[in-house]
């Protein structure tokens, strides 16, 4: 169902599970939520969905609000690879009274938004590590806001009083970065969907709070017409859009919708099948088929799904989460086969291996080793009570995991729990809704509180090709500022060492060894237990009138919306 000509008219439904983590694009991580950003969020760089997955052009950024991708020879980048010079194509508009112009400050304002200590990026490492001066900013911003609530009117005078010394507007279409070192995937940061651009309009909302909700502004094919966090969001076209001035995306929808319920994955799929919503929305229900995949049909990279992350910070149990044996006991007790068992019986139509190392297959850095062995990944109970007695828990202890209550989570935490029992371990479970799940690991006061003391997230990488940082940097960089994907709050300077030792190596070879070097160091450390490794495409199941739909591994699988029409005769 991905041929004929396009057809114009229709209301997408999507019908599933789960929330956005945020509506804001400054702070919005997860690729879930990147679909619906997508369509009223631009970025300088993009993908196009490419159907072909072995086709570089699917993992390759593309000019979006920039007039073209930068080069030495063009003149968007210097001799020495640290000065981007980036051009804005006319034409694109906010969604304005009168419609507005975007301009390079509203680029700058994005960047400085990202940085707010109230609600901070999850991949704002990339940035820091990467752009001259952001970090300090950062620093600054951080120190400057000193109310746990602040106003609105607080950051936005930070933000008009300062600037970041890499990222200025030199007039109203033109943006300069300067960068700390050359970065060769320097394009697939400023296509992360928290370097969107931002219109004066957001000085007044908080980050993502309410009010932002109800007040956001478009620069895409589509608007924000409802929002209801946790229950529905609406979206219509976009009048000021012009496909003139977007090379890629469409405006073949009249709207999308999507309706957020607690479902089965059977139910979302009877939903589907019915004719009643047309896509999955936070559930990946899969196309029929008779036998498992084994061939990914590409070469991307795999992603972690699910790890197991220890809380470093907590308290709990006389501090048990932060001694090495304990997290090497919980190592050694995961029954992987079962976890998968549990996948394969979802029919997740993906292939999927038990997983070793905190970089899986296929992405820069990745090297198979297994420090922590079981016979057929079934675990090692007897191993799990030696390590617990020799760290001091020689009667066992007690864990609080908390899990998300959708799809297969709450089988996986289960099954986990069981495999801990029998090593000696006792597990506290604690649900939480999709859109609480990732708010709450994000903010190390949880953590500090001994709130949860393990849990099984997924990870995919933000990029392919170039990639190595997409693993270790967010996941395992010392970063407890609100926002964090380093749930945990895991730290080792040798790490930190590592990690900016390959952001510094101008040969990929050196710094792939590096990431692997951080990856040893990591799993030394028992920082994660590797759970299972997905490949990084699903064959999502899609409603008879959907037209086009070519899922983009760049925002986890999912289909691209802007691209896609509905046949309303099927």
């Amino acid at each position: 169902m991905n041929g004929g000509q396009p057809r114009y008219g229709g209301i997408l439904r999507l019908y599933g599970p789960g929330s956005m983590d945020h509506l804001d694009p400054a702070c919005a991580y997860y690729m879930l939520g990147g679909q619906i950003i997508r369509l009223f969020a631009r970025q300088l760089f993009t993908y196009r969905p490419v159907a072909d997955l072995r086709d570089p052009s699917a993992v390759t950024p593309v000019p979006d609000v920039a007039e073209a991708v930068p080069t030495v020879d063009n003149g968007g980048i210097s001799a020495d690879h640290t000065r981007y010079t980036i051009r804005l194509r006319p034409g694109v508009y906010w969604d304005t009274d009168p419609p507005r112009e975007v301009t390079a400050g509203d680029f700058v304002r994005g960047f400085k938004r990202m940085a707010n200590p109230v609600l901070q990026a999850g991949g704002i490492g990339y940035f820091t590590s990467t752009i001259r001066g952001m970090a300090e900013y950062c620093d600054a911003y951080a120190a400057a806001i000193t109310s746990a609530e602040p106003a609105a009117a607080e950051l936005a005078a930070f933000q008009n009083n300062h600037e970041i010394a890499g990222v200025r507007a030199v007039d109203d279409r033109t943006i300069v970065f300067d960068l700390i070192r050359p970065a060769v995937d320097f394009l697939h940061i400023l296509a992360l969907q928290c370097a969107s651009a931002a219109p004066v309009e957001y000085d007044e909302v908080l980050p993502d709070s309410a009010e932002f909700r109800r007040r956001v502004r478009s620069n895409g094919p589509y608007r924000i017409t409802h929002y209801a966090h946790g229950e529905s969001v609406r979206l219509d076209r976009n009048p000021v859009w012009r496909k003139a001035s977007d090379p890629v995306r469409q405006q073949y929808l009249d709207g999308v919708e999507v309706t957020m319920e607690i479902a089965s994955p059977q139910q979302v799929g009877e939903v589907i099948d019915s004719g009643r919503a047309d896509l999955s929305w936070a559930s990946p229900i899969t196309e029929p088929y008779d036998v498992a995949p084994t061939d990914p049909g590409n070469d991307l990279g795999y992603a972690l799904n699910p790890y197991l992350v220890f809380n470093l910070l907590s308290p709990n149990a006389d501090r048990a989460m932060s001694k090495l044996k304990v997290r090497q006991a919980i190592a050694y007790a995961i029954d992987k086969a079962a976890i998968a068992e549990i996948y394969h019986g979802l029919e997740a139509g993906t292939v999927m291996l038990s997983g070793h190392t905190a970089i899986p297959p296929g992405n820069d850095g990745h090297v198979d080793f297994n420090l922590y062995p079981t016979p057929g990944d079934r675990g090692d109970p007897e191993r799990c009570r030696a390590l617990l007695a020799e760290a001091g828990y020689p009667d066992g202890l007690t864990l609080t995991a908390v899990h998300r209550d959708v799809d297969a989570n709450p089988e996986v935490a289960r099954s986990y729990a069981a495999d801990l029992e029998k090593g000696g371990i006792s597990v506290r479970l604690v649900s939480l809704g999709h859109a609480e799940y990732y708010q709450f690991l994000r903010d190390p006061a949880n953590a500090r509180a001994g709130a949860w003391d393990i849990s099984a997230p997924s990870w995919t990488p933000d990029w392919f090709g170039p990639n190595g940082r997409t693993y270790v940097q967010p996941m395992f960089q010392t970063n407890t500022s609100r926002g964090t994907s380093n749930y945990g709050g895991y730290s080792n300077p040798e790490v930190d060492r590592l990690i900016e030792e390959a952001l510094g190596a101008t040969d990929r070879a050196r710094a792939t060894e590096l990431w692997h070097q951080v990856d040893l160091c990591v799993m030394r450390d028992a920082a994660i237990v590797p759970i299972l490794v997905h490949a990084p495409t699903i064959p999502h199941r899609k409603g008879r009138r959907v037209r086009n739909a070519i899922a983009m591994p760049t925002v986890d699988r999912w289909f691209d919306l802007s691209n896609l029409w509905l046949e309303e005769s099927a």
